[in-house]
């Protein structure tokens, strides 16, 4: 079981910075094992994928739109995944979801569907 919770949502103006932070409580297997994804979603619009870690962690994936903007980084330590959002312009303002899975294949990393665990998401507001 998983357990996930974000923080670090808020306003800000366009060409601004956030940093986004969410902590796992994991049982039955090492944090450091776990495939780690955000995904955001804007009203009246679908889940789309931020940035992941692949399951080994040694791998990192963007989406076009935040990449050379937004860093995905974790603390295995803290048990935590966070995400630095720079240069923010009012097209990322959405709900941020912290994700992830029992198991996912590298194919699926992008893929919201193939997620299991998120947590409640957190608010970001970029106004122009």
């Amino acid at each position: 079981q998983v357990q996930l919770v974000e923080s670090g949502g808020g306003l800000v103006q366009a060409g601004g910075s956030l940093r986004l932070s969410c902590v796992a409580a994991v049982s039955g297997r090492a944090f450091s094992s776990l495939p780690m994804g955000w995904f955001r979603q804007a009203p009246e619009k679908e889940r789309e994928f931020v940035a992941a870690f692949s399951a080994s962690g040694r791998t990192q994936y963007y989406a076009t739109s935040v990449s050379g903007r937004f860093i995905i980084s974790r603390d295995n330590a803290k048990d935590t995944v966070y995400l630095q959002m720079n240069s923010l312009k009012p097209e990322d303002t959405a709900v941020y979801y912290c994700e992830t899975a029992a198991v996912l294949a590298s194919k699926d990393v992008t893929t919201a569907g193939a997620y299991d665990y998120w947590g409640q998401g957190t608010q970001v507001t970029v106004s122009s």
